[in-house]
């Protein structure tokens, strides 16, 4: 089965063709940041209005990579959330065009579901079952994956995502948006024993997380440490990024090998945005070996959104003899323990 994935949640257009017995045939992705930076963040109406302008052309470009007309497909998937509802309405109302078009099924899938998925790409994929640190800009969830659609909530964030703490802290150092990947590179220069930031709910038992605490000291450090036109030192700031870098990876590590101890599973998987930090994956790889366990990750390009997870979890579930109606649907918020599991027969 060839499927075309569709995923436009947020500030990136990914579209991809995944095939069922070929693996990935082509994927296409086209970032907004430089577009965003610009306003420090994501702009959600000119976002909606840049995946109408990329969309099309997107597809084109895949099948054409891929050598394939529309007509050789069997599938079409769509990210129908969480996310932008303009954004999100853009994706699914092509797809479902598209799908209804051609005469063959369309499929809604959950963003998050498609990051879960993700390492499912690479060449040794991970096998049901496993534990899932899905951490990116929106959501920092530990969940207990029994197969697909199978999902047993662990914890989450009880305020800002990890990802998003990431950018916030970097706004306060007065860096550039997107900040994540700007504090990672910072940190690299750091002195990472100048300062000690707290490990937030990591003395107490749980999964949980909590990251609000942790920007306060941030910005509380940071400020202390300003000259009199309110700069701070080069040195300073990769210091402080440093500290704040081990502080958010530490707590997923602690929270990570917690999830393993208290299910008894032998696989994590990290996925999402956050889960291409190096720092983050040298950490873990050590925190799971004390457990036994072993780490599974996408490659960096599948770690931020793209379409190639999106047609390979709709894949699964059209397989499976999933499909959605003619609705057009998008759904900002879809808690991942809704979804519906796999046939038995699949």
């Amino acid at each position: 089965m060839r499927v075309l994935g569709i995923e436009t949640s947020c500030d990136e257009t990914g579209v991809a063709i995944f095939d069922s017995e070929k693996g990935l045939l082509a994927d296409a992705l086209y970032s907004q940041v430089a577009m965003h930076s610009e306003y420090g963040g994501v702009v959600p109406e000119l976002a909606s209005r840049d995946h109408v302008r990329k969309l099309l052309p997107l597809i084109r470009e895949v099948l054409a990579e891929a050598q394939l007309s529309l007509q050789d497909l069997d599938g079409v998937a769509f990210t129908a959330g969480p996310g932008l509802i303009g954004a999100l309405m853009v994706g699914a109302s092509t797809g479902r065009a598209l799908a209804m078009g051609l005469g063959i099924p369309a499929i809604a899938v959950h963003h998050m579901e498609g990051h879960l998925l993700a390492p499912m790409l690479e060449e040794n994929p991970p096998s049901f079952p496993f534990v899932a640190l899905l951490v990116s800009g929106g959501h920092t969830q530990l969940v207990k994956v029994e197969g697909i659609g199978e999902y047993e909530l662990l914890g989450e964030s009880l305020d800002d995502a990890a990802g998003e703490a990431f950018d916030k802290a970097a706004k306060m150092l007065g860096l550039d948006y997107p900040g994540g990947p700007l504090i990672a590179r910072l940190a690299e220069k750091g002195d990472r024993s100048r300062f000690r930031f707290p490990r937030p709910m990591t003395d107490r038992p749980g999964l949980e997380f909590s990251f609000s605490g942790l920007k306060t000291f941030t910005l509380n450090t940071a400020n202390s440490h300003r000259d009199d036109q309110g700069q701070i030192d080069e040195q300073t700031m990769a210091d402080i990024a440093a500290a704040f870098e081990d502080a958010v990876v530490d707590t997923l590590a602690i929270k990570c090998r917690r999830a393993l101890q208290q299910t008894g599973l032998k696989q994590l998987i990290i996925a999402g945005g956050v889960s291409a930090n190096r720092h983050l994956r040298l950490k873990l790889e050590a925190a799971v070996k004390k457990e036994g366990a072993e780490l599974y990750y996408a490659r960096a390009k599948f770690c931020t959104d793209n379409g190639a997870m999106i047609a390979y979890a709709g894949c699964q579930r059209l397989l499976a003899g999933q499909m959605s109606d003619l609705t057009i649907l998008a759904k900002p918020r879809w808690p991942m323990e809704t979804l519906e599991p796999l046939s038995q027969e699949s």
